[in-house]
Order: C-alpha cells, then sequence, then structure tokens
C-alpha cells in the first residue's frame, strides 16, 4: 500500500545485513509515525470546528463598527435634513 515495489526489500532467503534490517526498521517507524501524526490533525475535530468558528467571525463584519457606522450616517441624514428644513 503506497510502497514502491522496488524497495519491498531483499528476496525471502537473501540474507540482510543488521545495519540495512537496523534502517528499514527506523524508516517504517518514522514513516507509520507520519501517518498516524497526520490521521490524528484529520480527525481532530474540536480543532477544526474551532478554526471554522474563526474563518466564520472574521467574514462577518464587526458589530461594534457596523453599528458606529451606521449612528454617522444616521446622524449626518438626520443634521442635513434639519439644515434642509
Amino acid at each position: 500500500m503506497g510502497e514502491d515495489p522496488g524497495t519491498a526489500g531483499a528476496p525471502v532467503g537473501a540474507p540482510k545485513d543488521p545495519e540495512q534490517i537496523r534502517a528499514e526498521i527506523e524508516a517504517t517507524r518514522q514513516e507509520l509515525g507520519d501517518t498516524v501524526e497526520a490521521l490524528a490533525a484529520k480527525a481532530d475535530v474540536k480543532k477544526h470546528a474551532r478554526e471554522r468558528v474563526e474563518r466564520t467571525k472574521a467574514s462577518l463584519p464587526n458589530p461594534v463598527v457596523l453599528g458606529a457606522v451606521a449612528a454617522v450616517v444616521l446622524a449626518g441624514f438626520v443634521a442635513w435634513r434639519l439644515k434642509r428644513g
């Protein structure tokens, strides 16, 4: 699964060098660790939910700023109407 056929190791029955075996074990451990890490990141539902909430908050206008802008526009309109008279 995802393994290059050329890196499957020595044929059955062929003696392997202990250093080669250690290197293959270490490479397998590293690959397994990377896989587990990737799966854990994908399975972190709380993290994904928090990220989605943050993206949603960032995409919405800040209500305080929106209220301030509306107040200024309203005040301008009222002043214009009073002046026009």
